[in-house]
């Protein structure tokens, strides 16, 4: 049977369907749009040219891919068929569980060791490589701060501290039975008794303000008052002013003194394990107080002159005098002189390492003018430090003594450290909230230093005095702040525990210049060259010095580079961008077989098509919910059937689809009516068919 005008024979079959001639049930199709859409396709598919048909069957055949795929596991299953990273595609195409288990554990643990591996790099990124470079060239004399120990001298300040002395040599008296302090004689050590018959002239003042105490061991909470010689109970904390690193042995008696805020409930008590200590730091306080009080001027005057104080001078083999050295009063050590400082119109050089070549001064100490109390050695201190750096000679000065050359040979180290992100270090202290007091460049004590006088200032009132002074402060003195000296004491054991949060802000500089000493000792002068050296010396200072000195009034000093090498350390990042990616693609290759690409792939699958398909489903999801809910309400239709009660001329509603379109149900076990047929012509299938294939078309019947 032919099947002319039709290409395929489904075509034939809608022809011969439509024209009433069922030519198999078995064949026939219920839907007549289903066969119009089969004839279309087959026609087409049939009339491609051989490479498209081939294409067309693999694209049919493959499944979908990328972010058209339609569920999630569909598009798992495509990137591991398609990457290359190999321990994925081996999940996919592995047979068996235990092999597909088994590469299942070896992909996820190559993906915790790559995650690990570059974990440590990031956090390792901002580290340091440091390169130490040694520097053969001529360098630059630092900085040299001599101070005489003693600050003032003992007849220009006498006057001042008249009352106090009298009242620590009656102390001593009482409690070691020392008879004369200035003469050196003592007798042996006794136990407190009945200090009124021991004052002498009025009560004491400076004891009364701070008593000095003496604890016995079988006696805890109370104690002996020195001027009083009575016992009275101590309230309060006990602080025990002792090394916590090492204890040479326990004292029987302990000496120590109390102190008081204004209103005397709140008071504290600190001990000492040595009577020297107790009475040193006893004395000091007061000293303190009568010294705030004295003008500046004054203090320049009653204390030590360059050209009494510096006898001779040489540098570099040339002769030099008191107008190379700067004056810089310290308020704890009184007048010190500042060799090649910064105020100097050039900093000097030295072109040859050795003692020939460096600083050599001969220092007069004249130890007649020593204040007993207030020291206990003899000699200068001497700094070395940077131009433009603070002296800080009470906390890192070299002692000299009389009678003694000491030779003080050095080796320059500069070091350069990286701030932030690679250390907390500053640059110049501007990003430090604490305000630099001193007249210097930045430095870690500098800090330090101003963080606890602010505090100082902010607690107590006034300004501690061995530290400058904060803008619109005074020092501390009994007359205007009476209880100055307890806050002094409880603000400094808040600062000795990091209390005040001076150490958590304040920051190392990065750069800075550090001299290694060598310090060596001999004697000087000899006996042999004793008496004609001395001589000679007493002439050269007559007009300054009106008696003849002795070689425990001198001390020499002799300051010099032992060579020109110059040592710098410098960190360097040891990372960079370029290094660290590097590192990535080393890891990524090792553990996974991946590149970069590999990496924008998995962004892609992951981040992109992943989230693109729950998109998609969550936007349909929304479209159904708003179509279904605007559409109005409509009756159930019953359907009739045109024509005969022929099944295979039921119309179906529903859309075709792909599927259904490419086969052909079975027709249903229905008999063929027996009657004849009507004729088609005057049929109306307008509801199945709303318009009609001119192919298919019948010619008008006369």
């Amino acid at each position: 049977m032919g099947a002319p005008g039709c290409v395929s024979w489904r075509c034939w079959l809608y022809e011969a369907w439509r024209r009433g001639a069922s030519p198999d049930p078995a064949h026939a199709s219920r839907d007549p749009k289903d066969l119009r859409e089969l004839c279309r396709l087959q026609s087409s598919f049939l009339t491609m040219a051989p490479g498209e048909k081939i294409k067309a069957k693999i694209k049919k055949n493959l499944p979908v891919r990328g972010p058209q795929a339609p569920t999630i596991k569909d598009l798992m299953h495509w990137y591991c068929m398609n990457t290359n990273t190999h321990g994925c595609r081996r999940i996919v195409v592995s047979r068996g569980r235990l092999r597909r288990l088994l590469w299942i554990l070896f992909t996820l643990t190559a993906v915790a060791l790559i995650i690990w591996q570059c974990a440590l790099l990031v956090f390792s990124f901002y580290t340091v490589s440091v390169s130490i470079k040694v520097h053969f060239q001529k360098l630059d004399f630092p900085a040299v701060t001599i101070c005489n120990i003693n600050p003032y001298k003992y007849s220009a300040v006498s006057d001042l501290l008249t009352d106090l002395d009298r009242e620590t040599k009656q102390a001593l008296r009482s409690l070691y039975g020392v008879k004369d302090v200035p003469e050196g004689k003592a007798q042996k050590r006794r136990e407190v008794r009945s200090a009124r018959s021991t004052w002498e002239g009025s009560p004491p003042r400076f004891l009364n303000v701070i008593p000095l105490l003496l604890f016995s061991e079988n006696e805890k909470r109370k104690a002996t008052d020195f001027f009083s010689g009575r016992k009275r109970r101590i309230n309060g904390n006990i602080i025990h002013k002792a090394s916590n690193v090492m204890h040479v042995h326990e004292s029987k008696k302990l000496v120590g003194f109390q102190l008081c805020s204004n209103d005397t409930s709140d008071c504290a008590t600190y001990t000492f394990s040595s009577g020297i200590n107790a009475i040193q730091e006893w004395y000091k306080l007061h000293y303190m107080n009568i010294m705030a009080q004295v003008p500046l001027e004054k203090k320049i005057n009653m204390s030590y002159a360059a050209e009494e104080l510096l006898v001779t001078c040489f540098f570099d083999g040339l002769s030099c005098d008191a107008s190379n050295f700067t004056l810089f009063h310290h308020p704890m050590y009184g007048n010190c002189y500042t060799f090649n400082n910064r105020e100097n119109a050039t900093i000097l050089s030295t072109s040859m390492g050795g003692s020939e070549y460096g600083l050599q001064v001969i220092l007069y100490i004249n130890e007649d003018e020593y204040n007993p109390f207030l020291v206990s050695s003899t000699g200068a201190k001497v700094l070395i430090h940077q131009q433009n750096e603070y002296p800080f000679i009470e906390d890192v000065g070299t002692e000299i003594e009389t009678a003694m050359s000491t030779s003080i040979g050095m080796h320059l180290t500069e070091s350069f450290k990286l701030s932030e992100p690679y250390s907390q270090c500053t640059e110049d202290g501007s990003d430090v909230p604490i305000t630099n007091i001193y007249n210097a460049a930045y430095s870690l004590q500098i800090c330090l230093y101003s963080c606890f006088q602010t505090k100082m200032v902010e607690k107590c009132g006034c300004a501690q005095y061995s530290q400058p002074l904060p803008p619109a402060a005074n020092y501390c003195n009994y007359q205007q702040h009476p209880n100055w000296m307890y806050c002094y004491y409880q603000l400094y054991q808040a600062f000795v525990r990091e209390e005040l949060g001076c150490q958590s802000v304040c920051k190392q500089s990065c750069s800075f210049k550090e001299w290694t000493l060598t310090t060596s000792l001999a004697q000087w002068p000899s006996e042999a060259s004793e008496k004609w050296l001395l001589n000679v010396l007493t002439w050269d200072q007559g007009q300054q010095i009106n008696k003849k000195l002795n070689k425990t009034d001198l001390a020499k000093l002799l300051i010099f580079y032992k060579d020109l090498n110059q040592r710098s350390i410098m960190e360097s990042p040891a990372n960079s961008i370029e290094m660290l990616l590097s590192n990535f693609g080393g890891q990524l290759g090792l553990w996974m077989s991946c590149s970069v690409v590999c990496v924008i792939e998995i962004i892609e699958v992951f981040f992109i098509d992943f989230f693109s398909i729950i998109a998609r489903h969550q936007w349909q999801k929304a479209k159904d919910w708003w179509t279904r809910r605007r559409a109005p309400p409509s009756p159930e239709t019953r359907s009739s059937h045109q024509g005969q009660d022929n099944p295979a001329l039921d119309t179906d509603d529903d859309l075709p689809t792909f599927t259904s379109a490419m086969r052909l149900p079975p027709a249903p076990e229905a008999t063929v009516p027996g009657t004849p047929p009507p004729r088609y012509n005057t049929l109306r299938l307008d509801s199945a068919f709303s318009s009609q294939l001119t192919d298919t078309q019948l010619t008008n019947e006369s």
